[in-house]
């Protein structure tokens, strides 16, 4: 799907003088306001954004003060789970 989006001309020129693209400033806006408000997983943001590894996920999150949705109880199933790398 394609969304268009209008905004002020002053704002776009602000956005490309400090090297952004206003379009994929607006992409990253959504997938992080998405994964905040638990509308979208990790994973979810990671194929929208076209990132090819989670720590790519969680550097962006990291840039706009977004936690990780990482619980107690995950914590604890990563405790319990055999660790293949173990010997």
């Amino acid at each position: 799907m394609q969304i268009t989006l209008d905004i002020p001309e002053a704002f776009a020129a602000q956005l490309t003088a400090a090297g952004k693209d206003p379009a994929r400033e607006a992409l990253e806006a959504l997938a992080v306001e998405g994964y905040r408000t638990h509308r979208l997983s990790e994973n979810q943001v990671r194929l929208l954004l076209g990132f090819a590894t989670r720590m790519e996920v969680h550097a962006l999150l990291q840039e706009h003060d977004v936690y990780l949705n990482y619980s107690v109880d995950d914590l604890e199933k990563d405790i319990r789970a055999p660790n293949p790398h173990k010997h």
